[in-house]
C-alpha cells in the first residue's frame, strides 16, 4: 500500500485535507461504511402497522422484501408518536421473525414430562371444552340473599402487552359476555 493510499484511509488526514474539518461526515466514514445501505431503501413495500405492546397505539412503518418483514420503524406522519418507538416497539421485528417463534401448538398433558404437537382445532376445541366447564363449575345465579348476580367466579383473564387494543376490546367483550368479573390488562397492573 502506497503513502498516499495509506494517508486517504486514515480519516484523521482526511478530516484535516477535505472539506470535513469537524469529522462529523465523510472523512469519518470508511470504505465498507461508504458502501453499506438501509434496510429500508431496499424493501418492495411499506405496509401500516400499530405497535402491538401498549394501549398507546404508536403507528409503524413495515419494510417488506420477498414477503418477509425487513424492519419495522415508528410513523413519522402518526400523531401519537411521531415516528419515536419505545424500546419495546423498536424490537417489535424479533417478535414476528424471531427464530424462538414457535410456530405449532404444543401441548404438554396432565403429568406429562413432554410437549406433544397438537393441531389448531383439536387445540381449540380442547380450550372451548375447558372454559365452558369452568364457567359451568364457577356459576352464581343468585347469592344467599336471592340477588341476581349471573356470574361466574371460575373464569378471569389477564391480557398481556403483546395484545394490540383491538384484541384486548374483543378479550374483555368476550369475558363480560361469559360473566367474568376478574378482567385485567398487564398495562394496567
Amino acid at each position: 500500500m502506497g503513502v498516499k493510499r495509506w494517508l486517504d484511509a486514515w480519516p484523521v488526514f482526511r478530516q484535516l485535507t477535505g472539506t470535513d474539518p469537524l469529522g462529523r461526515g465523510k472523512a469519518a466514514q470508511s470504505a465498507r461504511s461508504a458502501g453499506l445501505g438501509s434496510r429500508t431503501e431496499s424493501a418492495d413495500r411499506v405496509a401500516g402497522s400499530v405497535c402491538p405492546y401498549c394501549a398507546v397505539g404508536c403507528a409503524q412503518r413495515v419494510f417488506v422484501k420477498d414477503e418477509k418483514v425487513v424492519q419495522i420503524e415508528g410513523d413519522p406522519a402518526s400523531p401519537i408518536s411521531r415516528g419515536r418507538l419505545c424500546p419495546k416497539g423498536s424490537a417489535s421485528k424479533q417478535l414476528v421473525t424471531g427464530p424462538q417463534r414457535e410456530q405449532r401448538v404444543l401441548y404438554r398433558p396432565p403429568y406429562g414430562t413432554a410437549w406433544q404437537e397438537l393441531d389448531l382445532d383439536t387445540a381449540m376445541d380442547m380450550v372451548a371444552d375447558r372454559v365452558l366447564d369452568a364457567r359451568r363449575k364457577g356459576w352464581q345465579d343468585t347469592d344467599e340473599d336471592g340477588k341476581v348476580l349471573r356470574r361466574t367466579m371460575g373464569l378471569a383473564s389477564l391480557g398481556g402487552a403483546t395484545l394490540d387494543n383491538e384484541e384486548n376490546y374483543l378479550i374483555k367483550k368476550l369475558f363480560t359476555a361469559l360473566g367474568a368479573l376478574q378482567i385485567e390488562n398487564q398495562a394496567r397492573i
